[in-house]
């Protein structure tokens, strides 16, 4: 989602589906609506405190590869 588009979640979903071009798939705008809710939840989830710190992922990941 682009900086600055807020409202009401219909107003978010018109904005995303207005900036994808005319030939877009229903597949495609349903991809992006994806994505623009993922970041949102991201961007909530860091402004609550809600982080993991890198070396700890970092860490993490390493362990799969064992």
């Amino acid at each position: 989602m682009k900086e600055g588009v807020s409202g009401t979640p219909k107003d978010r979903v018109r904005a995303i589906v207005e900036q994808q071009p005319d030939d877009s798939s229903f597949d495609e705008i349903l991809s992006e609506l994806a994505f623009a809710r993922m970041i949102e939840r991201g961007v909530s989830d860091a402004d609550a405190g809600r982080l993991i710190p890198h070396d700890d992922v970092l860490r993490e990941t390493k362990s799969w590869s064992k």
